[in-house]
């Protein structure tokens, strides 16, 4: 079981959690009547099945293609049950199938929306302010760009707590750790077992942008200052190698949690974790216990 569960993962979405195994992916939604609801595929990820996007570096581009892409699905799949809670006397196969549309439309167009938004604010912003700043040499440059990406990141991350709707996703993301270090210890899958671990896990999808901020920086400074539009777009072509040595890093320091150099290395995203994580009750700790035995295929 241990094994299984250094390869557990998750992501906190509407009313629920989703969880991820090497072998299975489910998401778990509680729904306005209190049922649980939970949905659950087969998958193997392509980086298990073909040994070249196995390579490091090439398997966090992997990873991170096939996290966006099951996300959305669970995101997708929360919102089309939350709505169903909301409007549970529809009943009609029409109706179903009307507003089943609409969640996934409304649900695309936002997610189109939240890319470009990415783009403009972490990634074109920061250049045209430090190109503003009229900073010549290419080191400083990349290195002032960096720092301002960070800081419109915390920012961002702040201000997204004052949306009194997130503190809900924020209360799930933290159900979704406590029962994962549950599986860690060794311990039953309880809401009561749940209750007494952290929040803050170094694997956290929070700490992986954090370490994709920083790496940025420092790839980002063997291209110089750029000059031109082109210049700037082809930064955005270095993301994936980003993304995959940002995910080796977050992998290692999940194996080397116990050493004081990791310990001092992950500080800074398990304090941001402080703001993407809230303290769940015993009903959210079930719903994301659900998606993990499901996940484990543990359930009876």
């Amino acid at each position: 079981m241990l094994k299984k569960n250094l390869d557990v993962g998750g992501q906190a979405v509407i009313e629920g959690v989703m969880m991820r195994s090497p072998e299975y992916i489910t998401v778990a939604v509680r729904k306005s009547s209190g049922e649980i609801v939970v949905k659950k595929e087969h998958y193997i990820s392509l980086s298990k099945r073909f040994k070249l996007l196995n390579l490091p570096i090439v398997r966090g581009i992997v990873t991170l293609g096939e996290t966006l892409y099951i996300g959305i699905k669970a995101l997708a799949f929360s919102a089309e049950e939350a709505v169903e809670s909301i409007e549970e006397e529809d009943t009609s196969k029409e109706k179903k199938e009307k507003r089943g549309i609409f969640t996934s439309l409304w649900l695309i167009g936002t997610i189109i929306f939240a890319f470009i938004l990415a783009f403009l604010l972490f990634f074109y912003l920061p250049l045209m302010i430090a190109t503003f700043l009229n900073i010549k040499g290419g080191f400083l440059f990349n290195f002032v760009d960096g720092i301002i990406r960070v800081a419109i990141f915390l920012i961002y991350i702040w201000a997204i707590t004052l949306w009194k709707d997130m503190r809900r996703i924020f209360e799930y993301h933290g159900a979704e750790h406590k029962s994962i270090y549950t599986l860690e210890a060794g311990d039953d899958l309880l809401p009561a077992n749940a209750k007494k671990y952290s929040t803050l896990h170094p694997r956290c999808g929070t700490s992986f942008l954090l370490i994709v901020m920083i790496v940025s920086i420092i790839v980002f400074m063997f291209l110089g200052r750029p000059h031109t539009l082109s210049d700037r777009l082809v930064r955005f072509l270095f993301i994936p190698l980003i993304a995959g040595i940002s995910y080796e890093l977050l992998k290692l320091s999940g194996k080397k949690r116990e050493s004081k150099i990791t310990k001092v290395l992950i500080a800074p995203g398990l304090w941001l974790q402080k703001i993407t994580t809230k303290e769940p009750d015993e009903k959210q700790l079930e719903v994301a216990i659900a998606a993990l035995k499901e996940a484990l295929d543990l359930s009876p």
